[in-house]
């Protein structure tokens, strides 16, 4: 008998490289904050306000980006979005006005939006039950590593190139991505390096290899679909917990470069280093949850414990970024900053739930649900955070960031409930 491929793991690599591409374009804008506040002659609440246009669409369309998710093939609509999204990245880098930056970062929300429910409808087609929490981390550590190793490639760009270059090289960086996506990704059963074997083994395994957006039946989306995405009580557990992971992690996204150059005064350069190693502790925190979660559940613990443990731990370590506001030692305040960060990327497997509540046929619904409320957070806290600030002290948005990653421990703790897919 034949031994099964092992394609499925150079999907997850296509999957991952897209995910820092993804966030490159989503942070990018942070780094070069500090240079267009000065050239350009912004507030911080005006600033706060770029931060969060990306989200105004990202969040509010989520629901719609997941109902496409379950009618187009991954195949092409990633290179669509891609090509969009970067095009919109790379026009940032010839304009001045406020409102062309709003409009942009908006544009790029929108073209993201079906981004995650994607990854993880193609995680759920590509790979069984047991390795699916180890899969989400390598994508989502995506968003993690690639911050911490290009976050000083990215200063270096600017200071090379400018704040209006940055944007400029980020844009072209996922326009040449979008063809080759499209050049090596296909569809489990359409995959030609894929072995019957392999495609049994992911099937045996709860993986769901049937292409549902080829069924008709499925593609007629009804209201009472819709209801479904709001009217179980563990669902809204993963989407309140979403909401408050994303909190603390669009505070590192968006202001944190400031937080280091503005409010503790460390020189640009430098802060971009600093900045990186909380991003290599979310990397190492993420890949650590999703591989002990996978561990557990072939250890035979219930999903209950193998997939709630690592998030809960991830929440109370969170809650340790408001330990920055008692410090003023550099190396101290990047410890509490990198051990909230490392407790982020122990949450960050949340997608699981997702992949494992979901009705079949709605995990594109599902997901995009359970990240228009995660989204939301990327609306909300960049403009909480800029009036915060407003009189220049970070200590209420450290507190702000704290109070909300408890509230998101004891929406896992209370609200979740017994960890099964939801049959309807």
């Amino acid at each position: 008998m034949a031994k099964p491929t092992r394609k499925r793991y150079s999907i997850l690599f296509l999957v991952f490289v897209t995910v820092v591409i993804n966030y490159l374009d989503r942070s990018n804008i942070s780094i070069a904050a500090f240079a267009m506040r000065d050239e350009l002659g912004l507030s911080t609440v005006q600033m706060g306000i770029i931060f969060s246009a990306f989200a105004w669409t990202y969040s509010i369309l989520q629901i719609p980006g997941g109902i496409m998710v379950d009618k187009v093939k991954a195949r092409i609509l990633y290179p669509v979005i891609l090509v969009f999204w970067s095009i919109a990245t790379l026009i940032q880098g010839f304009i001045s006005s406020l409102s062309a930056f709003i409009g942009l970062r908006a544009a790029i929300g929108l073209f993201e939006t079906p981004s995650y429910p994607l990854n993880n409808k193609i995680v759920t087609s590509w790979f069984p039950e047991k390795e699916r929490a180890s899969a989400i981390a390598v994508y989502t550590s995506g968003q993690f590593i690639g911050l911490a190793f290009l976050t000083p490639v990215l200063v270096l760009i600017q200071d090379a190139l400018g704040w209006r270059g940055l944007f400029i090289v980020s844009g072209a960086i996922g326009i040449v991505w979008a063809f080759i996506w499209y050049i090596f990704y296909r569809d489990p059963k359409k995959h030609k390096k894929v072995n019957q074997e392999e495609l049994t083994y992911i099937k045996e395994g709860g993986g769901l290899v049937e292409d549902h957006s080829e069924e008709k039946e499925q593609q007629q989306f009804t209201f009472d679909d819709l209801k479904h995405a709001f009217k179980y009580r563990k669902l809204w557990g993963v989407y309140i917990g979403q909401f408050c992971t994303g909190s603390l992690f669009v505070f590192f996204l968006t202001w944190f470069p400031t937080y280091l150059v503005e409010f503790r005064g460390l020189d640009f350069i430098k802060s971009g280093f600093l900045a990186s190693l909380p991003f290599l502790a979310a990397f190492v925190g993420v890949l650590l949850s999703g591989f002990t979660s996978d561990f557990l559940v072939r250890k035979g613990y219930t999903n209950e414990i193998s997939r709630k443990t690592p998030v809960l731990i991830g929440m109370i370590l969170s809650m340790s970024i408001i330990g920055a506001n008692y410090t003023d030692s550099t190396f101290l305040i990047i410890l509490f900053l990198s051990i909230a960060f490392l407790g982020n990327g122990l949450s960050s497997i949340t997608w699981v739930f997702i992949s494992l509540l979901a009705p079949k046929r709605l995990i594109g619904l599902i997901g995009g649900t359970f990240n228009f409320i995660g989204g939301l957070s990327a609306v909300i806290t960049p403009v909480v955070i800029g009036f915060l600030v407003e009189d220049g002290d970070f200590e209420p948005a450290l507190f702000y960031i704290g109070a909300v990653t408890f509230i998101g421990f004891c929406s896992y703790l209370f609200l979740i409930g017994k960890v099964e897919r939801i049959e309807i």
